[in-house]
């Protein structure tokens, strides 16, 4: 498997930047092309990211967790949108194809843990007046968000050579 692409993040206009700007991390190439795309971009009036807060209980382990939201983006149309950068097949309960693997059981508990923070964070964000969106590979791509060369699109298939026929050796006789 491989790793994730993480690290720390330059942010171009401080102004823009509602926290520490100095202190900025993505942790998937996809969280660090939505902040290209946030900072300097004219229709936003400010953003963060992990600096908003949601309390959400975990259904497995019946505790109280701290769920720290990807992005708070203040749009200068008034509107405040939380967002989760997510793969969509994380959005999706998982295939029950073994439920008794190993990893049949850690992608069920993490689809509970995610449904459980959605939940609170939609609940936050309709009690202030915001909206909470999942920004999957389809948003990203429908908003542009994601380079060219990052964009799934089928490919087209090479040319294959003809085969030679195959024919069996003769075992020489003696």
């Amino acid at each position: 498997m491989s790793k994730p692409h993480t690290g720390k993040y330059k942010v171009n206009h401080p102004e823009m930047y509602k926290g520490k700007s100095d202190a900025v991390v993505y942790r998937s190439g996809w969280e660090m092309h939505c902040f290209k795309y946030l900072d300097g971009n004219p229709n936003v009036e400010w953003w963060n990211s992990e600096e908003f807060v949601v309390s959400y209980f975990y259904e497995v382990d019946k505790k109280k967790h701290r769920y720290y939201v990807d992005l708070t983006i203040k749009w200068k149309s008034g509107k405040t949108t939380l967002v989760e950068v997510k793969p969509k097949k994380q959005t999706t309960p998982p295939p029950k194809v073994n439920t008794r693997s190993k990893k049949y059981i850690t992608e069920a508990m993490t689809y509970v843990k995610n449904i459980n923070k959605w939940e609170a964070a939609d609940r936050v964000a309709k009690d202030n007046g915001w909206e909470f969106r999942i920004w999957t590979e389809d948003e990203l791509n429908a908003m542009k968000i994601l380079p060219k060369s990052t964009r799934k699109t089928p490919g087209k298939l090479k040319k294959l050579a003809p085969l030679k026929p195959y024919r069996k050796k003769k075992k020489p006789t003696s």
